[in-house]
């Protein structure tokens, strides 16, 4: 059996509310996008985080909208970058910064106590 890394250990024991699921999905695309100035393994977790959470049901993403992510991240693509852009456009329009500050909170809580 393979060892999980460990976020993504962290994320299957943490209840997920389904604006938290939204937030992860919206600094992953972030990530896709370029946009983030996180380091490469905070990246690198959130990434494990999202994969486990991604099956949780959010509020803001289609099932449509998480399939393009899969693609982009397998195989990147001009046209699966520009509906990544879109895509975070359209999360940081409609995700409060209060609550995503309060996520990224938990993440330095629950990720580096």
């Amino acid at each position: 059996m393979t060892k999980l890394h460990p976020a993504a250990e962290w994320a299957k024991e943490t209840s997920f509310e389904p604006i938290q699921v939204d937030c992860t999905t919206a600094v992953v695309l972030k990530i896709l996008d370029n946009k983030c100035k996180m380091l490469p393994g905070e990246k690198a977790a959130i990434m494990e985080i999202y994969d486990v959470v991604k099956r949780l049901p959010g509020t803001l993403f289609s099932a449509e909208a998480l399939k393009t992510i899969d693609k982009a991240r397998i195989k990147p693509s001009n046209a699966a970058g520009q509906t990544i852009h879109e895509l975070r456009v359209y999360a940081e329009a409609n995700i409060p910064k209060p609550t995503m500050k309060a996520y990224k909170a938990m993440l330095r809580e629950g990720l580096f106590g």
